[in-house]
């Protein structure tokens, strides 16, 4: 009877411990967030990725219930910004716009910093790469476009959005995947090469098709392929690398994401939230103006995607540096 009812004894005892760190484990998550919530965006203000941070900031708020504000810290291609966030308390209070350089910058040897100091909470979008010629060059398909290129070895010059940037890294990708020799020439930032295509000073540009959409609509450029996993709106008629039998895909994207030791429950609210914010039409509308593709991603998936993306840039962008 004695070890009956010890036994009994052990299995309430245990009973209510487990209940209440269950409880307790409820409790914590219920109390976030108790206070205003800050997005880190590691560019300047008016740019592409602040716009997103501050629409995703606005309709987080909605679902969370408490401010959230967005604060710009520059410098280092991103490094300066995100390094704030990593070295920030990991509980959920800040957050930060992830890039797709994000993957890219420890690789650049700008910082040791990378994606996987972070624990993702959202993919939003994607910005795919173009190759985009004149609309009188002589090519007027992408295969016409690496033929003369492996047969011309350095002689087509690619303009790109500066050394180590996505789309100078979109343009190697296929460099590499295509067996071919581009001469790539930087430029500070998409616009200044996109006016050099114009003026015929540079052979194609690596840039996103939103960029070249003007000139597209005017007559004056051709788009050969899109660089990315999927059509651009922007320009859907325009095959993929991957449909012309090229396995490569470089693009820009964004998403948010907390330090690395955040606890899981707090990720799990920030997560459902994001997944909330992403449906949003506000978001969607956002995108669409600014020729973004909607490309949603949960925090897992998140995190699978930018581990690859890493490892792949951590292999390419010393070839890249080297030329």
């Amino acid at each position: 009877m004695a070890n009956k009812y010890l036994k009994l004894v052990k299995y309430v005892a245990l009973s209510l411990a487990v209940g209440c760190f269950a409880s307790s484990a409820v409790n914590a998550a219920a109390k976030f967030p108790k206070k205003q919530v800050q997005i880190v965006v590691p560019y300047a203000p008016g740019g592409a990725s602040d716009t997103v941070a501050r629409i995703y900031g606005k309709e987080l708020e909605k679902e969370l219930g408490k401010p959230v504000v967005v604060v710009n810290r520059t410098g280092a291609s991103g490094a300066v910004g995100l390094e704030s966030v990593k070295n920030s308390k990991p509980d959920g209070y800040t957050m930060s716009y992830m890039p797709v350089e994000s993957t890219m910058i420890s690789a650049l040897g700008l910082s040791d910093i990378s994606s996987d100091d972070f624990t993702f909470v959202c993919r939003v979008m994607t910005i795919p790469a173009a190759i985009t010629v004149s609309k009188d060059a002589p090519w007027n398909t992408l295969d016409d476009f690496l033929k003369y290129a492996k047969e011309n070895p350095g002689k087509i010059t690619v303009g790109n959005s500066g050394p180590g940037s996505i789309w100078n890294v979109a343009a190697a990708s296929l460099e590499k995947a295509a067996g071919v020799q581009f001469t790539h020439v930087p430029f500070d930032g998409a616009a200044p090469a996109v006016a050099a295509l114009l003026g015929k000073n540079i052979s194609a540009v690596a840039v996103s098709p939103s960029e070249v959409k003007t000139n597209v609509d005017a007559g004056q450029f051709k788009v050969l392929a899109v660089i990315g996993d999927q059509h651009s709106s922007v320009v859907p008629d325009v095959k993929t690398t991957k449909e012309l039998g090229y396995d490569v895909s470089a693009m820009g994207w964004g998403g948010f994401a907390v330090p690395k030791g955040t606890p899981e429950d707090v990720v799990k609210i920030l997560n459902d939230a994001s997944a909330k914010v992403a449906q949003s039409e506000a978001l969607k509308k956002l995108l669409a103006e600014r020729g973004f593709e909607y490309a949603y991603l949960d925090g897992k998936d998140m995190d699978a995607f930018a581990k690859a993306q890493l490892a792949q840039y951590k292999e390419l962008i010393p070839k890249l540096i080297k030329k």
